[in-house]
C-alpha cells in the first residue's frame, strides 16, 4: 500500500492560522479573512518574527486586515497567541517562504501595505542568493499591492539595506516618497534591541508606480 502523502492543508491549524486551501493558487482577501468586509485594507508583514509588530499594528487599527507570514512554526505560534490573547480578529497569520507567498500567493492589487523589515542581511558575498530583495520580489510586491500601495523596507545593516534599495531602484517600479512621522507605526523587537544598542535603523517608504 502506498503511503498518504500529508499535505501542509491537513495540518491542524492554531488560532488565528490561514491555511490556503489550495497553495497553488492566489488567495482573495475574502479568503484570508471571511467573515469581513472586503473592501477593507488588507496589509502583508512577510518574514513577521515574534509578531509583536504586526499585533500591534492590528490593535492600534482594528478598521484594517493584517495577514503576517512567517516561516517557522514556532514563530508562527507565538503571533497566533499574541492574536488570540489581544482578540484580534484582525489578524491572521500564514507560515510559509516569504518569495513565493508574494510571487504566487497574495491577491493581485489587493495589498494596501507590505510591511519588510530587517530581514537576514545575509553579508557573505557566497550568500547573495539567500538575499529575499530580487528582481523577482519586487514585480511580485509591486504585482500585489493596489494602484497606491505602499512598501515599507527596514534594515539596521547599512552596507546591505543600499545594496537592496539600488535593486529596487533599478527596478523602476517604486517611487520612494516621505516618512509619515505622525503615522502609527510600532516597534518590532528586534528594532528596539538594535535602538537600544545605538544602531541606527535605515528605512524606506516606497509607493507603487
Amino acid at each position: 500500500m502506498t503511503p498518504k502523502t500529508i499535505t501542509m492543508s491537513e495540518r491542524p491549524a492554531v488560532p488565528h492560522e490561514f491555511l490556503p486551501e489550495n497553495y497553488f493558487r492566489r488567495q482573495s482577501h475574502g479568503d484570508m479573512f471571511p467573515e469581513a468586509d472586503s473592501s477593507r485594507a488588507l496589509e502583508v508583514d512577510i518574514g513577521c518574527g515574534d509578531g509583536a509588530f504586526t499585533s500591534a499594528l492590528a490593535a492600534a487599527l482594528p478598521g484594517r486586515d493584517f495577514l503576517a507570514v512567517e516561516r517557522l512554526l514556532g514563530r508562527v505560534r507565538k503571533v497566533s497567541a499574541k492574536a488570540k490573547r489581544l482578540g484580534l480578529t484582525n489578524l491572521k497569520v500564514l507560515r510559509l517562504e516569504t518569495n513565493y507567498t508574494v510571487c504566487w500567493l497574495l491577491p493581485e492589487n489587493g495589498v494596501s501595505r507590505i510591511h519588510l523589515l530587517f530581514p537576514d542581511p545575509w553579508p557573505k558575498d557566497k550568500h547573495e542568493n539567500r538575499r529575499v530583495v530580487t528582481p523577482e520580489l519586487c514585480a511580485g510586491i509591486h504585482r500585489a499591492l493596489t494602484p497606491d500601495g505602499e512598501w515599507i523596507f527596514k534594515s539596521d545593516h547599512a552596507i546591505y539595506f543600499e545594496e537592496r534599495l539600488e535593486v529596487i531602484r533599478a527596478t523602476q517600479l517604486f517611487k520612494e516618497i516621505p516618512w509619515d512621522e505622525d503615522a502609527v507605526y510600532p516597534i518590532t523587537t528586534f528594532e528596539q534591541q538594535w535602538l537600544d544598542a545605538g544602531k541606527t535603523i535605515n528605512r524606506v517608504r516606497l509607493v507603487k508606480l
